[in-house]
């Protein structure tokens, strides 16, 4: 189901950079028995926090929203994907989704892999039939190592992704 990747593109400007993130670890908690994957691509952008207090009464990172553009396998830019999270293709399709499970990356220091429920949102095209995203082999996008010191202070954190589209 869940094919090995023998690099992740990583967008620098207008060109892509190959690095190569070799896992073989399979997401056994996020699996899905009853689906057939339809599209996988690979995310190159950021996680985006703000400096908020907490209910402590101190200052920390909250997670607000990710920025990212998803490649196919010949490097072709496809779908933009940020708040809900949402993914929009080129075509107009978009949908939003909503995390059902979650584990942690194979890579130390970086955000979690998500099974997340999809929901059409958009036009009919590439993403209407989605009915779950994977996201996995996450490097990066944990929060700033900055100090957050100002409230609504706005920090990021670069991420890369395999997601996974399943009908």
């Amino acid at each position: 189901m869940i094919r090995r990747s023998h690099g992740t593109p990583i967008a620098i400007g207008a060109g892509l950079i190959w690095a190569v993130i070799g896992s073989s670890a399979r997401a056994e908690s996020i699996d899905l028995p009853d689906a057939r994957a339809f599209l996988s691509a690979t995310a190159s952008g950021v996680q985006i926090y703000a400096c908020e207090y907490g209910s402590d009464h101190a200052l920390g990172w909250v997670f607000r929203q990710p920025r990212a553009t998803l490649y196919d396998a010949n490097g072709a830019a496809v779908i933009a994907h940020s708040t809900g999270p949402s993914w929009e293709a080129r075509d107009g399709s978009r949908i939003e989704g909503d995390i059902i499970a979650q584990k942690p990356s194979d890579m130390p220091g970086s955000v979690p892999q998500l099974l997340l429920r999809a929901r059409s949102t958009g036009a009919q095209g590439l993403l209407a039939s989605a009915r779950y995203v994977q996201r996995v082999k996450t490097v990066g996008g944990v929060k700033p190592t900055a100090p957050c010191t100002v409230q609504h202070q706005p920090g990021s954190s670069p991420y890369i992704a395999t997601y996974l589209f399943y009908r």
